[in-house]
Formats: C-alpha cells, sequence, structure tokens
C-alpha cells in the first residue's frame, strides 16, 4: 500500500492540473478504508497541495474516480472545483430529546435555489428524517449525496470538513446560484398497469384498484416474458407517483420502494415506505438490465437538457451495485465517462444514496445519484 500522504497529493496534484491555473475553491476528498487511521495525514496532504476553501469528504468503502471503480483496492480521489460564488461548508448533528431530535450545527435557511451536497454517517445521522422536513419546511432546497459506507460499525466513519476529521453526524457544503443537473438512476423498469391505492395503514398496502395487492402484483408479474418473470420474482420493488397532476407518469416520477413482505391470506403488502389512499403506484422490477437500462436513458435525457458539455460529475452509487450487480467491472462510472466524453469524476459507493425525484428529495437504495457541474 502507498504511503497515504503520497498518495493523496499525488491525486490532488492530478486534479489542479485540471482547473487549468484556477484556484481550487472546493474539494471533495474520498479514500478507501485502508487509509482510515491516517485521514489526517491524507487530508493534511490535499490542503498543502491546493489549499481549498472548503473540503468536505469521507473514507468509503468503494472509491470511484473518472471511469474506474476500485473495488478492494487502496485509493485516494480527490475532485477540485473552481467558483466564483463562495461555498460554505456544515457539520451537522442529531440531537436526541425527550420530544425527539433535533438538527444542530447548520439551517438550511438560505434561498430555496440552493444546492446541498450531504455526506451523513449512517449510525449517528437520520438522513430521512430530515429530508422529510425539508421537504415539508423548505420545498425547493434540494439534497444530493450518499451515506458514508466506509465505517464498518458506530464510530468508524471519517468524515472530512475543510481542516477537520469527525466520525459521527453528517458533512456537508452548499453551493449557492448552483445551476448544475441532476441524475437519479433507481435501476429498476415498470411492469403491469399503474393502480391506486384503495385501501392502506402506513406501510401496509389492502387495496390496488379495489383488489388486493398481492393478486395484481401476481397479474403483473404472470404477464411478463418467460425469461423476466424470475427476476420479478426475486425482488420486486413498486413506484410510488410523486406528484399525482403529471399526465403521463415516466419512470423519473415514481419514488421505487422494496416490497418489505406479503400476507397470503389478506392479500395485503408491506412496502418501504408509507403510502396514502389515492396515490399511484406501479410495480417495478430491478435487475441489471434494467440499471444499465434506466442509466442510459437518464442520461440521455440529461444531455438532450443541456447544451454545455459538464465540467465534471460527482457519483454516490449504491454499494449493492458494483460487481455485486453487474458482469463487469466499473460499470457506473465506465457508462457515465462514455456517456458524458471522460469529464473529471469522483464518488464512492454508498450506503444509501441522496437524491431528488420529481422535486422531492429522497433517501434511495441501489440507485445511482449523479450531480453534474456545469461551467459558467
Amino acid at each position: 500500500m502507498r504511503d497515504p500522504s503520497e498518495a493523496a497529493s499525488e491525486a490532488t496534484t492530478t486534479a489542479l492540473a485540471g482547473l487549468n491555473d484556477e484556484p481550487a475553491t472546493f474539494a471533495v476528498l474520498l479514500t478507501s478504508p485502508e487509509y482510515r487511521d491516517d485521514a489526517m495525514d491524507v487530508l493534511a496532504a490535499v490542503h498543502d497541495t491546493a489549499a481549498p476553501d472548503a473540503l468536505i469528504g469521507c473514507v468509503a468503502e468503494t472509491v470511484v474516480a473518472n471511469a474506474r471503480e476500485l473495488e478492494g483496492e487502496p485509493s485516494v480521489a480527490v475532485w477540485l472545483a473552481s467558483s466564483a460564488e463562495r461555498v460554505e461548508t456544515f457539520h451537522l448533528e442529531f440531537v436526541r430529546t425527550p420530544s425527539g431530535g433535533l438538527f444542530a450545527g447548520y439551517e438550511f435557511g438560505h434561498a430555496n435555489d440552493d444546492f446541498h451536497l450531504l455526506l451523513p454517517d449512517p449510525y449517528s445521522f437520520p438522513a430521512d428524517v430530515l429530508l422529510d422536513h425539508l421537504n415539508a419546511h423548505r420545498p425547493g432546497v434540494r439534497i444530493m449525496g450518499g451515506m458514508v459506507s466506509g465505517g464498518g460499525g458506530p464510530g468508524g466513519c471519517r468524515l472530512f470538513r475543510d481542516g477537520d476529521v469527525v466520525d459521527s453526524g453528517a458533512v456537508g457544503v452548499r453551493l449557492p446560484g448552483w445551476r448544475g443537473l441532476t441524475v437519479v438512476s433507481q435501476g429498476c423498469r415498470p411492469i403491469g398497469e399503474p393502480y391506486t391505492v384503495t385501501g392502506s395503514s402506513g406501510t401496509v398496502l389492502t387495496g390496488l384498484g379495489g383488489r388486493p395487492p398481492l393478486d395484481r402484483l401476481r397479474e403483473s408479474i404472470a404477464a411478463l416474458p418467460d425469461d423476466q418473470r424470475d427476476a420479478a420474482e426475486r425482488g420486486p420493488q413498486i413506484g410510488i407517483l410523486v406528484d399525482e397532476y403529471v399526465d403521463d407518469p415516466q419512470r423519473g416520477d415514481f419514488l421505487v420502494r422494496a416490497i418489505l413482505g406479503a400476507d397470503q391470506e389478506s392479500g395485503a403488502i408491506q412496502v418501504g415506505d408509507a403510502v396514502e389512499v389515492g396515490t399511484t403506484v406501479r410495480f417495478q422490477v430491478r435487475d441489471a438490465a434494467s440499471a444499465e437500462e434506466d442509466l442510459r436513458e437518464r442520461l440521455r435525457n440529461v444531455i438532450a437538457e443541456t447544451p454545455r458539455r459538464p465540467a465534471g460529475a460527482l457519483l454516490f452509487t449504491c454499494n449493492g451495485r458494483g460487481s455485486r450487480m453487474f458482469d463487469v467491472a466499473d460499470h457506473d462510472a465506465a457508462l457515465i465517462a462514455d456517456s458524458l466524453g471522460g469529464i473529471p469524476m469522483a464518488g464512492f459507493f454508498a450506503a444509501g444514496e441522496l437524491g431528488p425525484v420529481a422535486g422531492r428529495n429522497a433517501l434511495h437504495g441501489f440507485t445511482a445519484s449523479l450531480a453534474l457541474f456545469v461551467s459558467e
């Protein structure tokens, strides 16, 4: 394994070369678990080499660097940006109280068009609670990022924020007036027909279109070609329509959640989120082919949206993807690099991905969340 400081200095020098003599105003530092005990040395090397105004990052299970997903390899990735806007980093903690809890360390009270990157420790920070709060009280705030995956247990995470290393909470950055693009690929394709929820109790669905949900699911799977049924039976998902005013819902309009269980007698199913009566849902299938198809489609759509080539990207992809899902190495990173022309990209395999779907912030699983930065 290479010396941690040397590896960090080399990665930072390479990233600096891409700025064409512009100052590094914002840095993202990502390292593999092999460098956990050397986190301060790695961080110091980045500051000594580039002196960024602001920095966030973490130790992660697997580091993404450009077109590579460095699974099982000691690695350091440094991503740098130069911006005229001043960025603001923060460290959030969740403080438990007799009535529940509160978030301390930063207030999401700025302009509604602000964009935030957030890297939470899964053992100490309830990201889903924060996102629900922001959706209700700060509906214009956008959050993207990933649950840190390199901790191995409570207290094991290492989060970078400017010149500090912390082991709990969440680190983040506010990017004011951000004009980039987000891609959230949930890796699913719809099956069957959309149904209206006609009976529910929290996360348990008791009626879809007036019939037991399990019957609807079996019908949807039975209608598939023989070669597609196996994947649907192994891990069926359900898509929850986010905006009921959408006339022709497409993949990106549904928030995908797992089907957690079913009652054979009543035909009820339990899903990974609360669903109200009147909501439109549609069953989904997630497998390697669907995940690749969905990511390609999302990238084609975003390329069509902007006439300018993105200057850089940050990727937060699920630790259940990679070689665990696909039969080729570097799948997501290589596909993105091929689609976008090899732009500078860094990221990591996350234990849950943060990204907006149909205008609402959400915590995902088995998803690739991509933030694209477009030059002014």
